[in-house]
């Protein structure tokens, strides 16, 4: 139980730790909000690039985020099935970790390898980028709830 508790404290805080690291590049687009608007040209360079290197060009290593994100999901679902602690908590757990990871998975992965691609036009970026900041922040909530569970659980 120690050891799956461990375990998940640390993918959840990887997890968080990529997030904060995409955010640092997302928060660019939130001084030019009017949808519909090209994002300056510097703002859209920037997080493209960044969009690139980390999906495309960091190979292998980007592969490294989807197995934390399957570390944790098969974790939780064996809690669940073998009755390891509460059932509400890995529930819960399930809940606030896995909705971020299935919206990174089918959304914001997606979206950011086509960002980083710089192949749609400088309006569509922007859509793009907007998209993936305003998803990544509504995932940083759900890991950072996520984390905040768990800590509090183990701490009990």
């Amino acid at each position: 139980m120690q050891v799956e508790s461990a375990l998940l404290t640390a993918c959840g805080g990887f997890l968080l730790a990529v997030l904060w690291m995409d955010l640092m590049f997302d928060v660019q687009v939130l001084r030019h909000r009017r949808q519909g608007v090209e994002l300056p040209e510097a703002v859209l360079a920037s997080i493209a690039a960044y969009y690139g290197r980390v999906t495309s060009a960091a190979r292998p290593m980007s592969h490294l985020v989807a197995a934390a994100m399957a570390t944790l999901v098969i974790t939780l679902l064996v809690q669940l099935a073998l009755g390891h602690g509460p059932s509400w908590l890995a529930g819960v757990s399930l809940l606030l970790s896995g909705g971020p990871i299935l919206l990174a998975m089918l959304r914001v992965v997606p979206n950011a390898v086509r960002l980083g691609a710089r192949t749609d036009s400088p309006l569509r970026q922007s859509e793009l980028a907007r998209a993936i900041c305003s998803e990544h922040l509504l995932c940083f909530s759900g890991i950072l709830g996520f984390l905040v569970l768990r800590l509090w659980a183990s701490a009990r």
